[in-house]
């Protein structure tokens, strides 16, 4: 395919699926924007807002603007493996009598799986779903089963109540591409909400996408080709988080505790390349690594006690990253601060 033709096809993708998501949804451009760029790369979303913001709807709509297999699954207390995973049974053969084991699939074998409330799980069913997101399997016993492909996780948590919850170690909240931040509707979005939540409400959402298409879709956005300038600047990015690193910033060692690892870097530039291709370009730019440093790394810092005392949080620490990073490559390059982190 060439790189019009690669172009054209996913911004055809990406119209068509908002045509049918405005429908129902009303707003959450910039969402539905991160969703679909995780989608493309073959990663996972967090998303993470108060109570009646239509994280839910919002999954389930876009599930069927797919033509894919969905399972919501409501994550409580009691939640065990086994209810999300499945669990092998002892059927009779009726034309033997003889006694067979036979699993019987659990939700996440679907290609869109919605974690509803995922931080109100126990960890042993919260490491359940992390081998299903990272190895595309579920181990039942001694046996491996393979997920189906595409595979989608998107999890909602609710930040404001923390009373029964487990919140999430930071080895799985990494496994997730974004962490994506569901907030309030602006006045004109929320009186639209109003009028067409309390009326007769006829949506006709049509899948647009199959689940060959989307496979074709994510093997062309690792096409992308992406320079290596992009590729120190991501990289400039996530080592100066690290806090024990060569030419780390001041403030970095004054606010956070720890910082991303690789895949970071990883999801950067994947999540770059899908970015370019749905803005209609063909080559990945800084400003596609600076549009997604946020969702990309706010769940992988960890700012410290004295930070957080302070009201200092991830993002804030990511935006000054971003203004003490230059873009341009000679003034990268030529830093006497970057030239310590290179040659680290």
């Amino acid at each position: 395919m060439d790189d019009s033709a690669a172009v054209r096809k996913l911004s055809e993708a990406r119209e068509r699926i908002m045509d049918q998501l405005s429908q129902v949804i009303v707003g959450q451009q910039g969402v539905l924007d991160e969703l679909m760029i995780s989608l493309f790369s073959r990663g996972h979303c967090l998303l993470e807002g108060v109570p009646g913001l239509a994280k839910t709807l919002m999954i389930s709509t876009l599930a069927r603007t797919l033509n894919l297999s969905f399972s919501r699954i409501q994550f409580t207390p009691d939640l065990m493996p086994a209810d999300i995973t499945g669990t092998e049974i002892i059927e009779e053969n009726r034309s033997t009598g003889a006694r067979e084991r036979r699993f019987l699939e659990g939700p996440l074998f679907s290609h869109i799986v919605l974690a509803d409330e995922i931080n109100r799980t126990p960890p042993k069913t919260q490491a359940a779903l992390l081998e299903a997101m990272q190895e595309r399997q579920v181990t039942v016993g001694r046996v491996r089963h393979q997920l189906t492909d595409p595979f989608f996780v998107l999890a909602t948590q609710n930040p404001i109540e923390q009373e029964g919850t487990y919140p999430l170690p930071e080895a799985q909240q990494d496994r997730f591409m974004f962490k994506v931040y569901v907030k309030y509707p602006n006045f004109a979005e929320e009186f639209e909400i109003a009028r067409r939540t309390t009326a007769l409400q006829f949506d006709d959402v049509a899948p647009v996408l199959s689940g060959d298409e989307i496979l074709a879709l994510q093997k062309t956005v690792r096409e992308v080709p992406v320079t290596d300038h992009v590729i120190r600047f991501a990289l400039s990015l996530v080592r100066q988080t690290r806090v024990n690193e060569p030419g780390v910033p001041e403030f970095i060692r004054e606010m956070v505790a720890w910082g991303a690892g690789p895949r970071a870097v990883q999801f950067l530039i994947l999540g770059g390349k899908a970015r370019a291709l749905l803005h209609g370009r063909t080559h990945v730019s800084t400003d596609d690594i600076q549009a997604l440093a946020k969702p990309v790394l706010r769940h992988r810092l960890v700012v410290n006690f004295a930070a957080e005392s302070e009201g200092i949080t991830a993002d804030d620490v990511v935006e000054r990253l971003l203004e003490v990073t230059p873009t341009k490559e000679d003034e990268l390059t030529n830093d006497a601060r970057f030239q310590k982190i290179f040659a680290s």
